[in-house]
C-alpha cells in the first residue's frame, strides 16, 4: 500500500489530531545525559572555534567529518581546523540560540540560529546570521562531530 500525504493527512484529521499542527510543529527538546553530553559538546566546540584551540577541535571533531558552510563550500576535518587554528577565519563572537538536540541512539541532531561576527585578522569584521544542522556520533571517546550543515535564513 502506497502511503501519501493526503492518505496520511486524512488518517490524521479522522484521528483528531491538526494536520497544521504537525506540520507546524517545533523539534522536541531531547531530555537525558546524552542530550546534555551533545550540549555540552556543542559549547565546547564553540569555545575551541572561538579561542582558536586546535587541541581541542581535533577532539571534537570526527576524522570523517564533512562541514557545511552556507556558501555551499564543503570542508573536510584537516581543513576545518586549519582555518581556524591557524587563524584565516578569526571568530569575534558566536551566538546559537534556539538550539534543539534529538538523539537517536549513538547519533543525534542539533539545529541551531547561529550569529557571529568574523574576519581574516585585517580588522574587517562580517556579520552572518545562519540556521546550523549539525550531525553528533557518539564515539568511543566522547561526542563528535560527524557533519555540519549551514543554510541562509
Amino acid at each position: 500500500m502506497t502511503i501519501s500525504r493526503r492518505l496520511t493527512a486524512a488518517a490524521l484529521v479522522a484521528s483528531g489530531v491538526s494536520v497544521l499542527a504537525v506540520s507546524s510543529a517545533a523539534p522536541a527538546r531531547a531530555e537525558g545525559p546524552d542530550a546534555a553530553a551533545v550540549a555540552e559538546a556543542v559549547a565546547a566546540l564553540t569555545k575551541a572555534m572561538l579561542t582558536p584551540d586546535k587541541a581541542k577541535l581535533e577532539v571534537l571533531t570526527a576524522d570523517q567529518l564533512s562541514y557545511g558552510h552556507s556558501s555551499g563550500k564543503i570542508e573536510d576535518k584537516a581543513t576545518f581546523v586549519d582555518v581556524v587554528a591557524s587563524k584565516k577565519t578569526v571568530y569575534k563572537s558566536i551566538e546559537l540560540s534556539k538550539q534543539t538536540v534529538v538523539v537517536a541512539g549513538n547519533d543525534a541532531i542539533v539545529r541551531h540560529a547561529w550569529e557571529s561576527e568574523s574576519g581574516t585578522g585585517d580588522g574587517k569584521w562580517n556579520v552572518s546570521k545562519i540556521g546550523v544542522l549539525q550531525v553528533w556520533q557518539k564515539q568511543a571517546s566522547g561526542w563528535r562531530l560527524l557533519a555540519r550543515q549551514a543554510f541562509k535564513v
